[in-house]
């Protein structure tokens, strides 16, 4: 079938992994992104070249272990944008993963055949990854619940790299159940339980979405009971000269000088041919200074100390979770490439400061899913998860 073929790379598994019997994931299906090893394959971080060069994993990686243990059966690798830089889900390589939900459209990504997969009933769960947006964006693009976890909540061994300051585990769901007894198995360390008692509506972040979309979310979360009573609208990055667009600029200039030195040694001896747009990237994170990295830093202690000033535990901030519906997959690379600008600001706050979010799929505008993005607190993985089964009943009932 199409639809099947476009969301799992060339070099896919050769059969299923069937997971423990009598786990609680007994029954279901998983698919991974191509940055987790699975043993007798090889990672191939949606770059060919990047394949040609592995060898084949001796064991699984942590979080597809613990999803086999708990009995999923891992049914296939899938499609991801090329080295994780991008959040279009275009594989110059292997194609672009048909998004079910609104044809002719782009998936999102990074983590774009994860999320297809699930949103067009191929896989129960699909295991990605999150630095800037790629569970966020694709999530909330094929209208399917994703959460990107905190920071280092989620075991990385065996996982592969991008900007490892930023990088977080994370996964796709049809409903919020499921999202929730996937977190009971990957999440690991010290949860920071507290009532979610607080919701802040961040108007910043609602001012750089598309008007149908921001009045979507905006009525949604008027109309959610369950989110908590107490609000308070606030702008997320007051006193930043230059708002959420400062916070996006030093998140971009760290993230690229780590993803730079993360895959310096493969671009330099290999000199590989990537694709469009990643290609651009990855040559303006090589001209990122170390003076520049310094600089950006400090700035991004400021941000943090405002970040978690803001969000402690008990509060969740609301917003939207991608700027607009999803671009056709015809636009132009100066399309593309504002788009990514747009998604990266509404994505930075979690990004930057390494705090969860959940997207809650809530409904359509012009056909095309649109998410409710809610913010947690530091090690509120769990309190999110709780929040989303209490907000099951809306998803899909507000258009």
């Amino acid at each position: 079938m199409p639809q099947r073929a476009s969301v799992f790379v060339p070099h896919d598994l050769e059969q299923p992994i069937p997971g423990t019997s009598g786990g609680p994931l007994d029954g279901l299906t998983a698919v991974i992104k191509d940055m987790y090893d699975i043993a007798g394959t090889k990672t191939g971080a949606g770059c060919p070249e990047w394949l040609a060069v592995q060898t084949p994993a001796s064991k699984h990686s942590a979080a597809v272990a613990n999803l086999l243990g708990a009995g999923a059966t891992v049914i296939g690798k899938a499609v991801c944008d090329e080295l994780f830089y991008s959040v279009t889900g275009i594989n110059a390589h292997y194609g672009m993963p048909v998004n079910p939900r609104a044809p002719g459209r782009i998936p999102g990504g990074s983590s774009a055949g994860s999320a297809a997969a699930v949103a067009a009933g191929i896989a129960d769960i699909g295991l990605g990854s999150d630095t800037g947006g790629s569970v966020r964006i694709p999530a909330a693009l094929n209208g399917v619940w994703g959460l990107r976890t905190s920071t280092g909540r989620v075991d990385a061994t065996g996982e592969m790299a991008m900007a490892p300051s930023f990088d977080a585990a994370g996964w796709f769901t049809a409903g919020p159940g499921l999202l929730r007894t996937v977190g009971s198995i990957l999440l690991e360390g010290q949860a920071v339980r507290a009532p979610v008692t607080r919701l802040l509506i961040a108007e910043d972040a609602f001012a750089e979405a598309d008007a149908p979309l921001a009045a979507l979310v905006r009525k949604t979360v008027e109309r959610m009971t369950e989110l908590p009573r107490q609000r308070e609208s606030v702008t997320l990055a007051a006193g930043a000269d230059g708002g959420l667009d400062a916070w996006r600029e030093t998140f971009r200039l760290i993230q690229a000088r780590e993803t730079w030195t993360t895959y310096k040694d493969f671009i330099e001896r290999e000199n590989p041919k990537l694709g469009p747009g990643v290609r651009q990237r990855f040559e303006i994170a090589r001209a990122v200074t170390a003076e520049q990295e310094t600089a950006e830093r400090a700035k991004r202690e400021t941000i943090l100390k405002r970040i978690h000033g803001l969000v402690t535990p008990g509060t969740v901030v609301a917003l939207p979770s991608a700027p607009c519906i999803a671009p056709l997959a015809t636009s132009t690379m100066e399309q593309f490439e504002h788009y990514r600008l747009r998604v990266m600001r509404l994505v930075v706050t979690a990004g930057i400061a390494g705090l969860p979010q959940l997207n809650v799929p809530i409904g359509t505008v012009e056909g095309c899913p649109v998410g409710l993005g809610l913010i947690g607190w530091r090690g509120g993985d769990e309190a999110l998860l709780d929040l989303a089964l209490r907000l099951g009943g809306y998803c899909g009932q507000v258009g």
